[in-house]
């Protein structure tokens, strides 16, 4: 029995499982904070911008964690660089 192989390939498939797991999160991190940004920019055109200022202020109310009007603001950016990212290019429209 070779021990160091077996502790290799433990540490090795730790590693694997923790770089899926912090893919996993950051890919739902990313999804949430599209789906927020489109959220944003939709309440916005309704209501202003001030409207961020007074979500931040509800979700610092109910959920105790710093959604400050600053985040939730690059939330917003984070969405509109997507969105204009996804803009055809002018080769497609030739």
């Amino acid at each position: 029995m070779n021990y160091y192989n077996e502790i290799r390939n433990e540490i090795i498939n730790n590693e694997i499982n923790r770089k899926v797991k912090n893919y996993s999160i950051n890919k739902s991190d990313l999804n949430a904070y599209y789906n927020v940004g489109k959220i944003l920019s939709e309440a916005g055109k309704h209501y202003g911008e001030g409207i961020i200022k007074e979500y931040s202020q509800k979700l610092k109310n109910e959920l105790g964690k710093n959604y400050s009007v600053r985040l939730l603001y690059r939330i917003l950016k984070y969405y509109n660089f997507i969105k204009a990212s996804k803009l055809p290019t002018l080769s497609a429209k030739l």
